[in-house]
């Protein structure tokens, strides 16, 4: 069966109508309407879906990525300039050259931070290069990035799960060091709950042990975090996440 379109004698008016093959060829001033307008997006495949971010991969690359630039960059390098080269290391290209757009870097607040550039040039980690409008451009340094790295959809799926880092995210406007400790929290966290060595926990945001139990009470007054707590025998810290149903309160 096709859709076929019927004018009328007069011409003023029209007539849409399902009808064989043979009877719209043999039917005056009709056209069969194609296919393409009746369906113009084809159906999605079963299984092809696209995965929520914030999966086993996202928070393992964002977890490796974190240890990556805890050797690689000074420990001074402070959490606002971190949460900039994390992007950069997870968008970058094979080459090592990066464009990060201008939204981005707005919604995330770095956008106009030159000063975070600088601190990222002084230590030799990536270099400034002239950026369109409206990307900003860098060209990293790092002989460990520059090799060819597969997995780039991979990566770049990381770095937008790390901008919001589901659940255990905090509104844009929070600190930076309070950004960089809930990114972390969030790449140790499965379900409502996770866990991690203190040692680590304060080396991937370049913290001090007391630094890091001062931003979890931070988390844990923004009711971003239920409570944390730190077993001094392991020295594991383990900490846990409101309900679904008093986090949309």
């Amino acid at each position: 069966m096709l859709l076929a379109l019927t004018r009328d004698r007069s011409g003023r008016a029209w007539r849409l109508s399902d009808t064989c093959a043979a009877c719209a060829a043999a039917t005056s001033r009709t056209a069969v309407v194609p296919a393409t307008l009746i369906n113009p997006r084809p159906p999605e495949r079963p299984g092809h879906c696209p995965k929520p971010l914030g999966g086993v991969g996202d928070r393992t690359r964002v977890r490796e990525m974190l240890t990556y630039l805890s050797a690689a960059l000074p420990q001074f390098t402070s959490p606002a300039a971190r949460l900039l080269a994390l992007q950069c290391a997870l968008r970058a290209g094979a080459c090592g050259d990066v464009r990060l757009p201008a939204g981005l870097l707005r919604g995330m607040r770095l956008h106009d931070r030159t000063e975070l550039w600088e601190e990222l040039e002084h230590v030799g980690w990536l270099r400034r290069t002239t950026g369109r409008n409206p990307h900003v451009g860098a060209q990293l340094l790092d002989a460990a990035l520059l090799s060819p790295r597969p997995g780039v959809q991979a990566r770049a799926r990381a770095a937008q799960w790390a901008v919001r880092p589901v659940p255990v995210a905090v509104p844009a406007g929070r600190p930076p060091a309070v950004r960089l400790t809930a990114l972390a929290l969030a790449s140790h966290t499965a379900g409502d709950a996770g866990s991690a060595d203190l040692d680590v926990l304060a080396r991937l945001c370049g913290h001090a042990h007391v630094q890091t139990a001062e931003l979890l009470d931070r988390l844990v007054a923004s009711c971003t975090l239920t409570t944390w707590k730190h077993s001094r025998e392991t020295g594991e810290v383990f900490w846990w996440l409101p309900s679904p149903a008093k986090a949309g309160r």
